[in-house]
């Protein structure tokens, strides 16, 4: 999530001068990353730091490659001066999934641009981890590669698995739709990339999904939303006063095992009736075709099967708009008891509700409306989401690209004669 704080300043030791200068550069990092090109005299005004001082960062920030001058400032009284903008071209954040239709790697710079996005289909739940991870390993090699190529270096990684994550042991501890139990998922990476020098993190997908679309959306919705994630099963992440929400054990978000239809359908986790039996793209794509149809079929790609469930949507078969209007009424009324109990400003409706959901949109608005105790559901919005599946993987490349907002000099000034160059005329 993004993140402000304080300058730090007054009389110091050489060690203590060290970490304030660290601080300070993550600071003036962060807030061009979250307000835009700035000048170096707003960038002053704006973080509290003296004007010297911002232009010796900023001198600094160039050297490493993560800021560069941006267009003239105009309007101003005296000779115009250039903004400052990310650069970050060299430096790369990996996020991963694996779920239950796919396994997926995607490669960004410090600005966002996508530098590698790879994608495998998969019906994982029916394959060994071990044969899953071997494929995923080989899309976040195919990845790095293409970092390598353009003279780029990775800081971190950060892989979303579909399940109850134990973060600080990597370990995903249940994995029902995957069928996976007590996995050591960071493990197993880590000894299949040669146990690289950058940090790997394991975390739900939903969470990462969540910090994604939360990134996405205006700077004044960002502080409570709640995302839904529809997969096989249905996931949900949830933004709560700028936080991601996670409980005291880590796994908050497991929305998909409410307990909606009591005489429904076993779940893959055992019990009966969960919210994800009749919301999850499983009872979507059961409703609208027979077990032999094409679109059931796990080794077509989940795109694929999606874009015939359209096409038979605007070609106005019956029986595929009666199941995304009942699918769509289940997701409302479960929508509806999430929206009274969390109130947030935005509801994103990601995964394959993102892509189909345009069918699904005004009877979800319907129940959330009808189940609400809060007048026009507490003015919530319901968007689908922009990101769709690639959601989960772009929230783990901007995870692993954190530390470098939070530590800038983890990165390494490039030659004195490069960033002069670079920098020309930009001393105000």
């Amino acid at each position: 999530m993004q993140h402000q704080s304080q300058p730090l300043t007054g009389n110091a030791s050489a060690a203590d001068q060290m970490v304030l200068r660290r601080h300070n550069l993550g600071l003036v990092l962060r807030h061009i990353r979250d307000l835009g090109p700035h000048s170096r005299a707003k960038i002053a005004t704006s973080t509290g730091l003296n004007k010297a001082t911002v232009s010796s960062l900023v001198s600094e920030l160039s050297e490493r490659g993560l800021v560069r001058d941006g267009s003239l400032e105009r309007g101003n009284v005296g000779r115009p001066g250039h903004t400052i903008e990310l650069d970050g071209a060299t430096v790369c954040g990996i996020g991963a999934e694996v779920n239950v239709n796919h396994v997926e790697v995607l490669a960004l710079d410090l600005r966002g641009t996508v530098v590698a996005e790879k994608r495998s289909s998969l019906d994982t739940a029916r394959l060994d981890p071990d044969e899953v991870l071997d494929r995923l390993a080989q899309l976040i090699h195919e990845a790095t590669d293409e970092v390598l190529a353009r003279d780029a270096r990775t800081v971190g990684l950060t892989l979303g698995v579909a399940g109850l994550v134990d973060r600080g042991a990597g370990v995903l501890a249940v994995g029902p739709n995957l069928g996976w139990h007590d996995v050591p998922v960071a493990d197993l990476v880590h000894q299949r990339l040669d146990r690289p020098a950058y940090p790997l993190l394991v975390d739900n997908e939903a969470n990462l999904a969540a910090m994604a679309e939360a990134a996405a959306l205006p700077e004044g919705d960002r502080a409570d939303v709640l995302v839904l994630v529809g997969e096989a099963g249905v996931g949900g992440g949830i933004i709560s006063g700028g936080r991601l929400l996670r409980g005291a054990q880590g796994f908050a978000g497991e929305i998909g095992h409410m307990r909606v239809d009591p005489q429904g359908r076993r779940c893959g986790c055992g019990r009966t009736g969960c919210w994800e039996t009749v919301a999850g793209l499983r009872a979507l794509l059961s409703a609208a075709a027979d077990p032999d149809d094409p679109i059931q079929d796990p080794a077509l790609g989940l795109e694929d099967r999606l874009a015939e469930l359209n096409r038979r949507a605007e070609l106005g078969d019956a029986r595929t708009l009666a199941a995304l209007h009942q699918v769509g009424g289940w997701v409302g009324r479960g929508a509806a008891t999430l929206v009274n109990v969390l109130n947030p400003r935005v509801l994103v409706l990601g995964g394959y509700f993102a892509v189909v959901g345009g069918w699904m949109l005004d009877g979800i608005r319907d129940e959330l409306a009808a189940g609400s105790i809060a007048p026009r559901a507490g003015d919530c919005r319901v968007e689908l989401s922009t990101l769709g599946f690639t959601a989960a993987v772009r929230g783990g490349a901007q995870v692993a690209l954190d530390s470098v907002f939070t530590d800038p000099t983890q990165v390494p000034r490039r030659s004195a004669d490069r960033s002069a160059d670079l920098m020309e005329g930009a001393t105000r």
